[in-house]
């Protein structure tokens, strides 16, 4: 196979094709929902095991893009409050088709759980049992290993000297000793300053691509939005977080305050989809719009279930009242908690891009690389290993399935069926 170090590429013309550089190789608004649906249905863990689910489709199945770049949107949505996985996908899917790729994305990605939580909204006494079988303790196993074969390749491209190896490990040892979103950003600004001052071998090995690659500053790049309607999108983010409230305040309107809540939740929370749930809570609950066991009852049911987290505001929508309630409430409360993260990570790209040509910015980058490594190692322990492993079983199970996806090149989907089966048979 010809390389693909961009390192050893010669320098492309005005308007050529980069080899390996994702924007080059356009898609389909089919292929990108095709591909998203797929991991809508199988992608269990949380946020951190989505991002190994995608890395294992988009990098490693389908070379959509490299593990630079991956990380460098891994490394833009850790920054960027909201749903991290979802802002990942709706970016690979912007790059990969555009506008309808990014809706394509969010869509095939969120629908499956969201429909399922609106289900359950109807029969919360059927799926209670679920959450707590053997066949979904196999699914959060599994995604010990899909975490791990995420660190494992990621490492080996990102953090190839001593220099990113070392800013790996300190960025897993200060998140394991302050493990809050606040702690994960601090190792990311960490990674990124001291990136600067690596020796020029630590620099990004495919920053050459990634210069090359980057948009415009003005108009409409074939990668994304350019700085204009970045500036638009992220100048309606705020607004809307603003006007809401307002809005509804100015109006006496209590459903257009829960409006305002969802989108405030899905504004402002750092950290994973769990971090939302008392957000949404204290907008649902004290007004009376929710029960507390009903709520809880959700909350439980949202762990047995692929996807993002966020999409319990589905369930919520489904259960309260008027002018809630059924599938019109919850697909319209679902769309409303996750419009900020797409204004969000949409308006961010181009400005991420326009940083990424500048030679500083480049090793800076590296170092980013680096810490979201770290990140995930540390992420590895803890939620992922410390919220599945519970006996040797367990740890058999999660070593199988490791080496199933690393050394069998086993597809994602039939080591979740697998892990699924197995804990189901086990007893969880």
């Amino acid at each position: 196979m010809p390389s693909s170090d961009p390192a050893t590429l010669p320098p492309a013309a005005d308007g050529d094709a980069i080899p390996g550089d994702d924007s080059a190789a356009r898609g389909t608004v089919i292929e990108v929902l095709l591909a998203f649906l797929r991991l809508g249905l199988t992608s269990f863990g949380g946020p951190v095991a989505h991002l190994g689910y995608f890395r294992a489709e988009f990098v490693e199945r389908r070379r959509w893009l490299d593990d630079a770049r991956y990380s460098d949107l891994v490394a833009l949505c850790q920054f960027l409050p909201g749903p991290a996985s979802s802002q990942v996908g709706m970016a690979i899917g912007l790059r990969r088709a555009g506008w309808g790729g990014a809706l394509a994305a969010w869509l095939g990605f969120t629908a499956p759980s969201a429909v399922a939580l609106i289900l359950f909204a109807a029969g919360i006494a059927r799926w209670q049992a679920l959450a707590q079988s053997g066949a979904v303790h196999g699914l959060k196993v599994v995604a010990v290993a899909i975490v791990a074969q995420a660190v494992w390749g990621m490492a080996r491209s990102l953090c190839p000297d001593r220099p990113r190896a070392g800013l790996a490990i300190a960025a897993a040892i200060g998140v394991l000793m302050l493990p809050t979103a606040s702690g994960q950003i601090a190792a990311i600004v960490a990674g990124g300053l001291a990136g600067r001052w690596l020796p020029r071998s630590g620099a990004s090995a495919s920053a050459s691509a990634l210069a090359a690659a980057s948009q415009p500053a003005d108009g409409e790049g074939a990668a994304g939005p350019g700085r204009r309607t970045g500036g638009l999108l992220l100048g309606m983010f705020a607004a809307l977080l603003v006007a809401l409230p307002l809005a509804a305040t100015a109006l006496a309107s209590p459903a257009l305050g829960v409006v305002a809540d969802f989108y405030r939740a899905g504004a402002l929370v750092f950290g994973g989809g769990h971090v939302v749930l008392p957000l949404l809570q204290a907008g649902v609950v004290p007004g009376g719009w929710v029960s507390n066991d009903v709520f809880l009852a959700g909350y439980g049911a949202a762990q047995a279930v692929p996807g993002p987290l966020f999409t319990f505001s589905a369930y919520l929508g489904a259960v309260m009242p008027h002018p809630f309630g059924g599938w019109a409430g919850g697909l319209a409360l679902l769309v409303v908690t996750f419009v900020p993260a797409f204004l969000l990570v949409a308006g961010a790209l181009p400005y991420w891009e326009s940083l990424r040509r500048r030679e500083g910015a480049r090793r800076a980058l590296a170092g980013v690389n680096a810490a979201v490594v770290g990140v995930l190692l540390a992420a590895l322990y803890d939620p992922v290993w410390t919220g599945a492993i519970r006996s040797n079983a367990d740890v058999a199970l999660g070593l199988a399935a490791f080496g199933l996806l690393v050394v069998g090149r086993v597809s994602p989907v039939v080591v979740v069926a697998l892990a699924a089966a197995t804990g189901w048979m086990l007893g969880g």
